[in-house]
């Protein structure tokens, strides 16, 4: 059986769902039916989970969504006997599949220079070291000591880069409005600020090597989260005053769930320069910091 083939069998089954009368089509909301076009099947993980009830019978269908809408979990899914229905488990199937995409592939160079976005690079060789090596993520290859010497502004108040980490996904889909409305957000306080860059197979830690060769006074690295089944996109900040190699991790300040089902990244973006702000003011992080 060829690819193709398999996408048509897929497909078929995905429309029968759609229209079958096992559950009620009042109680199952698609973003759309499931369409091959060119051999290409309708990404299914576009669908929010949060509108759609798989249950055959519920009492109070509103009240339910109400419930589910604050949660991505998979809450009011169905089964066939013992088995999750076929569009259950198609879902968490593909959902698996976008995060170990996430984990595994590259940024685009493409996206990096549309963003002017130089790179440097820890001393991790390869994504199976960066994955079973984590110390080596923490710290900057020699190359990239002199590159950021090179390229980067000395001494800056503080310096923002950004970091694969374990979601290529969440970079791509979130930095493009998280970065700008940052560096924005910092120059309408009037705080200096250092050269952006990209740093690959990178951990957090690595921003306290960055701290030590630049000199900055404040570090923040947006850098993308291990992924779930719930996103693959997500992607935080980690902020630490006055960071060197070894300091503990209870100093760093965290803004999390970046994404478009958390806090939007242009939102997060003004929100974090607003925390630097802080953070400067109080000279402290972390657990140190008074928010």
């Amino acid at each position: 059986m060829t690819e193709l083939e398999l996408k048509e069998i897929i497909g078929k089954v995905l429309k029968e769902m759609s229209s079958s009368n096992e559950i009620p089509a009042t109680e199952v909301k698609k973003s759309s039916g499931s369409i091959i076009e060119n051999g290409i099947i309708d990404d299914i993980t576009k669908e929010d989970l949060r509108e759609i009830i798989e249950l055959k019978n519920v009492a109070n269908r509103e009240e339910l969504l109400k419930y589910k809408r604050k949660t991505p979990a998979r809450l009011a899914i169905s089964r066939a006997g013992s088995r999750y229905t076929t569009h259950t488990m198609l879902r968490l199937r593909a959902d698996h599949a976008s995060a170990q995409d996430a984990v595994l592939t590259d940024v685009s160079e493409e996206f990096l220079k549309a963003n002017n976005l130089f790179t440097v690079k820890s001393k991790c060789n390869d994504k199976d070291q960066y994955i079973t090596r984590p110390d080596l993520g923490r710290r900057l290859d020699e190359e990239s000591v002199k590159i950021l010497k090179e390229k980067c502004i000395q001494k800056p108040t503080v310096q923002v880069f950004v970091a694969d980490g374990l979601s290529s996904t969440a970079i791509e889909a979130n930095i493009e409005d998280c970065l700008p409305s940052l560096l924005n957000g910092l120059k309408s306080y009037g705080i200096s600020v250092g050269t952006p860059f990209f740093a690959k197979l990178a951990r957090v830690g690595l921003a306290d090597d960055v701290a030590e060769v630049l000199g900055a006074e404040v570090t923040c690295v947006l850098i993308g989260e291990r992924p779930g089944l719930a996103t693959a996109e997500s992607m935080s900040a980690y902020i630490t005053y006055k960071a060197y190699v070894g300091i503990p991790e209870a100093k760093r300040t965290v803004v999390s769930n970046i994404h478009i089902k958390g806090t939007p990244a242009a939102e997060a973006g003004a929100h974090i320069a607003h925390i630097i702000k802080k953070i400067l003011d109080a000279k402290a992080s972390g657990q140190d910091l008074k928010l």
